[in-house]
């Protein structure tokens, strides 16, 4: 497939265009990955965007997106493919007749075992093959994006085994054979760094930390989702957002949370913040009640600061 982007600005342009407005890093990021053909591997805090960064990629490059979400006990079966044994079974039945007639006139069991051997294939053969997400990017027709999110919940074993198929983007099937991708799929791996990642992994791809946005992104992205609010609301509310994350929180808001907060404002028709209003409605950005504790000590100082 040809290269999509021509430049990090065509990179910040068809990403905006998909909905996520980039920083110059992750432009930059996203444009030599694309060029060096190397899977990104997206770091930082939960809620900065990292997911979207991935849908909005897919979009912008037109490639079909194909989502791996990692969990504890995730194994390469559950991340491959799986056989449809209940339509196996139902073909089984339908074909009791043939089967009969496979091992008829045989003289001794062992000589029928050995015939139904012989057809045994037939019910391991891609009609009954269920992929999962690692197969369907690497046996899709169209070219791919494929997104492993959270690599760090998942076990070292899956990590290993991923790091094979990134290799040369072929994958084994002991009934079938190998399966090579016709167009190797574009990868995001993403990690709330949860725990560390092998030195192999991180040697295999380009390395992106996403952190918060700066007051002026997260602004810009106010008023690309939120547009009805209105503007001094958009900058007072982003500017306590801010306060907050300088916090010692147990979960920082994210930016998605921002969005919806700030909606929620506007819905209660507030035009600019006002002590009360943010009190009574901490708990869309704080899900802690330790952290809403912590920040109404410091709520008077903060609309103050974001007033002025």
């Amino acid at each position: 497939m040809a290269h999509m982007f021509d430049s990090v600005d065509a990179v910040s342009v068809r990403l905006a265009q998909a909905g996520y407005l980039p920083s110059r890093e992750i432009a930059m990021a996203v444009f030599l990955a694309e060029r060096l053909e190397k899977p990104i591997l997206v770091e930082g805090p939960a809620g900065v965007g990292k997911t979207e960064l991935a849908r909005a990629l897919a979009t912008a490059s037109g490639r079909t997106f194909i989502r791996l979400q990692c969990y504890e006990g995730l194994d390469e079966a559950k991340a491959l493919y799986e056989w449809e044994y209940a339509k196996q079974l139902l073909y089984t039945q339908l074909l009791r007749e043939r089967l009969g007639e496979a091992i008829g006139g045989a003289r001794t069991l062992s000589e029928a075992v050995d015939r139904i051997a012989g057809e045994g294939n037939v019910f391991f053969s891609e009609r009954f093959l269920l992929p999962r997400p690692i197969l369907r990017a690497v046996m899709s027709e169209d070219p791919v994006l494929l997104l492993v999110d959270e690599i760090d919940k998942a076990d070292p074993e899956l990590e290993a085994f991923l790091l094979e198929v990134l290799s040369d983007y072929a994958v084994s099937i002991p009934e079938l054979g190998t399966f090579r991708a016709r167009t190797p799929p574009r990868v995001v791996l993403t990690s709330n760094a949860t725990r560390e990642l092998s030195d192999a992994l991180r040697r295999r791809c380009l390395h992106l930390h996403i952190d918060y946005p700066t007051q002026e992104r997260e602004l810009a992205i106010v008023r690309a989702r939120a547009p009805d609010v209105c503007e001094e609301l958009a900058r007072q509310a982003v500017a306590a957002i801010a306060s907050f994350r300088q916090l010692d929180l147990k979960k920082a808001p994210s930016i998605a949370e921002t969005l919806d907060w700030v909606r929620a404002l506007a819905i209660l028709g507030a035009e600019t913040l006002d002590e009360g209003l943010v009190s009574e409605t901490l708990d869309l950005v704080l899900k802690y009640e330790a952290d809403v504790a912590k920040v109404r000590s410091k709520l008077r100082e903060i609309v103050a600061g974001v007033a002025s």
